[in-house]
């Protein structure tokens, strides 16, 4: 019996990289996934990817509650539950320090990164987790547990992510499990400004001396996902390559 056999998941922001990887993962794993992004050729390209019988996906901005509404519909009616929720929807629209931040971006990257994420939630425990239980990841970043000086407003939202995760945790209790991860650099067209063309300088502070690749991450979600970790909520799981140890972000 694999991990998740019988359960559905949906993965939010998951067209390609992490999102992408954590619903192969989880699709190994025994799981039904629903997948959403932007994009509906890069979605329509992933679920061929991930075998049609075991994946579905849904188009539209992980902000927009109609989008969500009809995720979650789909999940239901499609694969019959809503066992598994993973938050990996982000944003980084701005580089810079804080106060030259438009506030309008700032508020977008919240209203994304931070407040979609409850409202998922939300959604997930009306339609079905409330009454039956579940469990939850949200994916923040090591930017939310250290300055990030050039992201700082989008490790500002994973610093907020944590701690929503934290206080999820307290509120859905005993039955619906909420965890996150934060990790550091990860190989994606997503982060790819942080790293391209100088990957090996960025990799030297880590102790394991390489950048992570989405798999890295997927394998740790699906175990918060599954009942392995079933006396841990409320935790975030750094994934770094050991960056912390040396104080670097």
């Amino acid at each position: 019996m694999s991990t998740h056999d019988g359960k559905t998941a949906i993965v939010t922001g998951a067209s390609r990289g992490i999102g992408l990887a954590i619903a192969q993962r989880l699709i190994d794993d025994g799981a039904n996934v629903v997948i959403t992004a932007r994009g509906e050729d890069a979605l329509i390209e992933a679920v061929d990817a991930l075998g049609p019988e075991r994946a579905a996906y849904v188009a539209g901005k992980a902000d927009d509650p109609q989008h969500q509404a009809e995720t979650i519909a789909l999940a239901i009616e499609r694969f019959g539950s809503l066992d598994l929720l993973v938050n990996n929807t982000g944003i980084n629209p701005a580089y810079g320090p804080l106060l030259s931040l438009e506030p309008r971006a700032a508020q977008k990257m919240f209203d994304v990164n931070v407040l979609s994420g409850l409202a998922w939630v939300k959604l997930a425990h009306e339609a079905w987790m409330g009454a039956h239980g579940g469990a939850i990841v949200n994916v923040a970043s090591v930017a939310g547990l250290r300055p990030a000086p050039g992201i700082a407003m989008y490790g500002v939202t994973k610093a907020a992510v944590i701690h929503l995760t934290e206080e999820l945790a307290v509120e859905l209790g005993p039955s619906i499990r909420v965890n996150a991860v934060a990790p550091a650099v990860v190989k994606t067209k997503f982060a790819t400004a942080l790293y391209e063309g100088r990957e090996e300088e960025v990799a030297a502070p880590y102790p394991l001396k390489r950048l992570g690749e989405p798999t890295d991450i997927a394998g740790v979600v699906s175990f918060l996902l599954s009942e392995d970790a079933g006396w841990m909520t409320g935790q975030t799981v750094t994934i770094d390559g050991g960056v912390l140890l040396r104080g670097g972000v």
